[in-house]
């Protein structure tokens, strides 16, 4: 075909990764655990959350069967593959103090795993792009994501069924895969059986697609794979007000609903840990008990965090007031001003995962109604 689809079945997708693992890669995807779905080391397709969909809303997730069998019918979990790229905890050096008195310093220089990413959500494909901006594109490169992330194979694949908390479409990031894939798969369950149809996005992509089995593409499974992903675009849970959001933010910063917000938050940081685009750190030093041996660690940190801005005369953002309205205005706002788009990608992770069920398109568009936008403008 022109666009080189082919089509694949369940044991395709196991020799996907089958020979994913072959060339040395360390295959990441969907797997129930904990009673959530958890992206983790899968070994064979039988890993996958086969016949498992998921229940979401503000503060509220919970799996639920499905009687379809689909495996890649369920919305973000709790992790994003940032995750794997970006960890939250990882060594910069470590010094060691040698009998003569001596200090020796080495740089942690592990080398960088491969992985393939199966699985990746075009939310999260978009939020890989947005991190990729930001750690390897200005002057102060983040050597340690760019190894991991030259090496990184991404599978992504296509929402079918999004959540209630998904306003993909909203950010332009979905329902259909935008660029950057190595392959894209979109799973089609119909009278014609269980399938994914599947096209390359690179040179190795095309290389790994070429080792499976398959079959060309045909019209009945290509049509059934655009209209699932147009009827997930209908069927967004959520959306933002249509509106310019940076200008709303900017002009929206004396506005009373922070006020409001901020009676609420508990500045746990749980919307930045479950981000995906999320990037700030900072670094600890630990000792040992004999003084001999110490090392730095860089951990995630988080802007709700009270002492992350501060400063020798105290934070500069002392109340839960200003530390959330820092975070949304610069997710929706200002992040375009240092890096030329949006930080939010519609994933609706941060409103799942906030104990309190506080929803950044709720607020978006009281804001937007505090403005004098029209009462509910976007809502679908």
């Amino acid at each position: 075909m022109a666009d080189g689809a082919v089509v694949i079945d369940k044991a395709g997708l196991d020799a996907l990764i089958a020979v994913l693992t072959g060339r040395g890669r360390t295959v990441v995807g969907p797997t129930v655990r904990d009673g959530a779905i958890v992206l983790a080391k899968i070994s064979g397709g039988d890993e996958l959350p086969y016949g498992w969909g998921v229940e979401l809303e503000a503060g509220t997730y919970r799996l639920r069967a499905r009687e379809d069998g689909a495996a890649f019918a369920h919305s973000a979990g709790p992790q994003s593959w940032k995750t794997f790229l970006h960890p939250p905890r990882e060594r910069q050096w470590s010094a060691d103090r040698g009998a003569d008195g001596e200090l020796t310093v080495t740089e942690d220089r592990t080398p960088p795993p491969s992985y393939a990413f199966l699985g990746v959500r075009p939310c999260d494909l978009r939020a890989i792009a947005i991190q990729d901006r930001v750690l390897t594109g200005g002057r102060h490169v983040d050597p340690a994501y760019r190894g991991r992330r030259e090496r990184a194979f991404l599978v992504a694949v296509e929402c079918t069924e999004p959540g209630a908390t998904c306003f993909c479409v909203s950010m332009g990031t979905g329902p259909a895969v935008g660029p950057g894939y190595d392959l894209a798969l979109t799973e089609v369950l119909d009278a014609e059986g269980h399938r994914f149809l599947v096209r390359s996005g690179s040179a190795e992509g095309e290389s790994v697609l070429a080792e499976l089995p398959r079959r060309p593409a045909d019209e009945t499974t290509r049509t059934a794979a655009r209209e699932r992903v147009a009827e997930a675009a209908e069927r967004m849970g959520r959306s933002m007000p249509l509106v310019d959001l940076q200008v709303l933010m900017r002009e929206t910063l004396t506005a009373e609903r922070w006020d409001d917000v901020a009676a609420r938050c508990l500045t746990c940081g749980n919307c930045t840990m479950v981000c995906p685009t999320c990037f700030c750190t900072s670094v600890e030093d630990v000792t040992d008990l004999s003084g001999d041996h110490a090392e730095r660690w860089r951990h995630w940190e988080s802007c709700f965090d009270r002492d992350f801005s501060h400063l020798q005369a105290g934070p500069v953002r002392d109340s839960s007031h200003s530390r959330y309205r820092q975070w949304a205005t610069h997710k929706l706002g200002t992040w375009f001003d240092q890096f030329g788009s949006s930080g939010c990608v519609g994933c609706g992770r941060c409103i799942v995962w906030c104990p309190v069920g506080i929803d950044i398109t709720e607020e978006a568009h009281a804001l937007n109604r505090e403005r004098g936008g029209a009462d509910g403008e976007g809502t679908p």
